[in-house]
């Protein structure tokens, strides 16, 4: 058994061999699909192979692994001997690599299967289109601050309203080319957003799991494909703390000694699109009753609303790992607005438009009385959950060396007092 590292490079690898013992260099080798395919065959069987995170490590690590008895795709951030060496180059990284390989130290990275890698992409690509878009928008207001000049009285500078009142703005004429040149782009990047979200649509119209995430209020197509893309298959997690922390929404923890535990800002590990899709859901999610806006309220008072953003992005976290976990849609969920949701997904795939059903039948609810009740229902949720939260509060506190000092504690949900008021008050479960 060799076990072999390859330090990735844009145009090409350099590889070390480690055989009963020793390590050896044996050159490079363009970074090509053709390249790769011959050095695969040349592999035995039972050899083991490790490459860094890259751009291009998931499509080697492909072509090697039919060749070869195991590859290894390595986070080098998480391997000192490599990120912290003194002496540097590509020749000792692939030699570190086969050794640490072979004394088994690597911490694997999964690698997805091709239908989550295709919606990655298309995740990224949305993501970079509207960051195109937005930098024009900014741009034009950029340009109106420079003269002096008030942003049109409008949602979207971009839109018909907007554009009508730019034009009828007094601007020099390279200010007016400048404007006129980011239209021309919104307009472009508009049509190629609509192209992407069409493709988006398509490629999870069909999963389960989009549309259970979608029955949550606040989390729309973006946000629900934007999860499931990073995250992929929701059974690699054992608990929704593991999710939290592959995220990178879990506090930054100090402590040594006798010293008491300190906590900081969220680490920020994994993928920023995906904490930035969750918190603006908890943006939209907040400003409609529900008990996750009482959470909110509840964290903003002791802690700010910045921060309360993110608890509940962290929130939507652990729920999700429970509804993807459990196959159950959200308990505090208002199905017109879930059908409105689906069926606004169903259409941006391609799906034919149906006629209206006409009027209502006598003693059928209408739509408009359905989405009373079912905002009634959330409010009456989020009272029950502050009710509890209150009665809680007032409860003596356990004590004892299980307890942690200062920091609430969970087990409360499984005392007598709680367990009473159960016939009165519904699951305080987000």
């Amino acid at each position: 058994m060799r076990y072999i590292g390859l330090d990735v490079h844009r145009e090409s690898c350099e590889v070390a061999i480690q055989e009963e013992g020793k390590v050896r260099s044996a050159g490079r080798i363009k970074t090509r699909k053709e390249e790769l395919e011959l050095f695969a065959q040349s592999l035995g069987s039972d050899d083991e192979v490790a490459l860094e995170v890259t751009g291009g490590a998931e499509a080697i690590a492909a072509i090697l692994r039919p060749h070869v008895a195991r590859v290894v795709v390595a986070n080098t951030k998480r391997i000192r001997q490599i990120s912290e060496a003194k002496q540097k180059t590509d020749r000792l990284d692939a030699r570190r690599l086969a050794e640490l390989l072979a004394a088994g130290l690597l911490v694997e990275v999964w690698c997805p299967d091709e239908r989550t890698r295709a919606l990655r992409r298309l995740v990224a690509r949305r993501a970079q289109l509207v960051r195109q878009r937005t930098r024009a928008k900014n741009e034009i207001a950029a340009a109106l601050q420079r003269n002096l000049l008030e942003r049109p009285d409008v949602e979207d500078v971009a839109g018909k309203k907007g554009r009508q009142q730019l034009s009828e703005l007094e601007l020099p004429a390279d200010e007016r080319t400048t404007v006129e040149g980011c239209l021309r782009q919104i307009t472009f990047l508009d049509e190629e957003i609509a192209l992407v979200g069409r493709a988006l649509a398509e490629a999870v119209v069909d999963s389960a799991e989009v549309r259970r995430l979608m029955s949550v209020p606040g989390v729309n197509l973006q946000t629900a494909a934007t999860f499931m893309a990073r995250v992929g298959k929701i059974e690699r997690f054992e608990s929704p703390r593991q999710l939290v922390s592959y995220l990178g929404l879990d506090p930054k923890v100090r402590q040594s000694g006798e010293e008491p535990v300190r906590y900081g800002h969220i680490s920020k590990e994994g993928a920023a699109e995906a904490r930035h899709m969750l918190c603006e859901a908890a943006w939209i999610v907040v400003r409609y009753p529900s008990p996750l806006r009482a959470f909110a309220e509840r964290t903003a008072v002791r802690r700010g609303s910045g921060r309360a953003t993110v608890a509940v992005a962290r929130k939507f976290v652990v729920l999700f790992w429970h509804l993807l976990t459990k196959d159950e849609d959200y308990a505090y969920g208002r199905p017109t607005l879930t059908r409105r949701k689906l069926r606004q997904l169903e259409l941006a795939a391609g799906a034919e438009r149906r006629r209206s059903g006409g009027r209502p039948k006598a003693g059928v609810p209408t739509l408009k009385e359905r989405q009373k009740a079912e905002v009634e229902l959330a409010r009456q949720a989020e009272t029950a959950y502050r009710r509890l939260l209150a009665d809680w509060q007032k409860a003596p506190k356990k004590k004892g060396a299980g307890v942690p000092v200062g920091r609430a504690s969970s087990s409360h949900l499984l005392g007598e007092e709680t367990a009473a008021r159960q016939d009165t008050a519904p699951d305080p479960a987000l």
